[in-house]
């Protein structure tokens, strides 16, 4: 028998991960699927993850991170032009299939598009419509052929509305599997750190808007804190925020924090003050104590308090005590609530009372078991190979 095997075109995998942790969490799927595959064509949108495993991106996630209601009307002509192109290199290239990942706004649209098309929709990391737009569970019930979900409450709360979504682990734990840290006295001592002191660390967000908001406030509560005893700051910087912006708070402040990698101080800190996103999540990964804080533009916040219906916004707090509880791990302060007095406030009742803050650390460990399973990336590159 002649072999023609050979001249078949390589499979196309079109993939929209419009934020940094999209990127992220997209990147591991696709670098196993490309073990399988070497010759698998990814194109779409991404960061710098994707790029690096050779993915065209035809706009970037810099591009893409927009928060808020507000804003998000403000830049709705250029997410427009980008969705119309996207559209025509779809028709153009005719991938196998896509792999969209969170970023619902732009992603729910798309598998409309694809679902059209006939192109399968594998949709990685669920948009958090339990949360709120619950009325997005229809779209995702026409137009999303392969729902893998990271929390396990949401397989039940897709059930409820006759979807079955796969579990399939959440991938910030497989990324935190992997790091090595040094001991903390030989971290101390590398930083100049007394080894008396306690370490608090500030992990301030990820989008300008949010530093904006918070870390001046944050910055506050460290001077609190500090003279209250010997504490020592460390500072989680995002790679993709213009250092300055840090620096010029920092100024003002007056307080010195060291920075290090979010990971270093997730890891060494014995109580975060940290902006409610993923942090929150890696950090419980971490079973460290931590204060969690939210605060946005008052309009945005309005319009948020009205759509959104959890009790809780960290998912520190959702992924340990399930949707709709009311409970709290971790205590939550927004808006007016985040001022250096309340920050610094509740940090004291944690810092200064051992059960407190143990109590919670085996709370947030007893949450991490709940969020493993072998590797998401392995099972989410499995279900991509099916369709390719």
């Amino acid at each position: 028998m002649m072999q023609f095997q050979h001249h078949m075109p390589p499979k196309k995998l079109f993939v929209l991960a419009g934020e940094v942790s999209g990127d992220l969490h997209a990147a591991g799927p696709v670098r196993e699927l490309l073990k399988a595959r070497p010759e698998t064509r990814i194109f779409g949108v991404g960061g710098a993850k994707l790029r690096e495993l050779g993915a065209d991106l035809l706009y970037t996630t810099d591009q893409m991170s927009i928060m808020g209601f507000v804003e998000v009307i403000r830049q709705a002509p250029f997410l427009r032009k980008v969705i119309r192109e996207l559209k025509q290199a779809v028709i153009r290239e005719k991938p196998d299939a896509a792999l969209l990942v969170d970023y619902p706004g732009m992603n729910l649209h798309m598998a409309a598009f694809f679902h059209e098309l006939g192109i399968p929709v594998i949709y990685y990391i669920s948009p958090q419509v339990w949360a709120w737009k619950e009325r997005r569970v229809e779209k995702i019930r026409a137009y999303v052929d392969r729902l893998l979900v990271i929390f396990d409450f949401e397989v039940e709360f897709y059930g409820r509305h006759g979807i079955k979504a796969e579990f399939v682990g959440n991938p910030v734990v497989e990324e935190l599997a992997d790091l090595e840290f040094p001991s903390r006295q030989e971290f101390m001592q590398r930083n100049g750190i007394d080894p008396e002191s306690r370490l608090v660390g500030l992990l301030p967000g990820s989008r300008t808007q949010e530093i904006e908001n918070i870390f001046p406030e944050m910055l506050g509560a460290a001077r609190n804190l500090q003279q209250r005893g010997n504490v020592s700051f460390l500072l989680g910087k995002a790679s993709q925020i213009d250092g300055s912006i840090y620096e010029r708070h920092i100024r003002k402040a007056g307080i010195q924090p060291i920075a290090c990698s979010s990971y270093e101080v997730m890891n060494f800190s014995d109580l975060l003050l940290v902006t409610s996103g993923t942090a929150t999540l890696e950090s419980l990964c971490f079973g460290v104590p931590m204060v969690v804080l939210y605060r946005m533009a008052p309009l945005n916040y309005l319009i948020g308090q009205w759509v959104v219906k959890l009790k809780n916004i960290s998912l520190a707090n959702i992924v340990s005590c399930g949707l709709l509880s009311e409970r709290q791990v971790v205590p939550e302060l927004i808006q007016n609530r985040v001022n250096a007095l309340e920050i610094s406030r509740t940090a004291i009742e944690i810092l200064e009372d051992e059960n407190v803050a143990s109590s919670m650390r085996d709370q947030l460990r007893q949450a991490r078991a709940r969020l493993s399973s072998d590797s998401p990336s392995r099972h989410v590159a499995a279900v991509l190979l099916e369709y390719l």
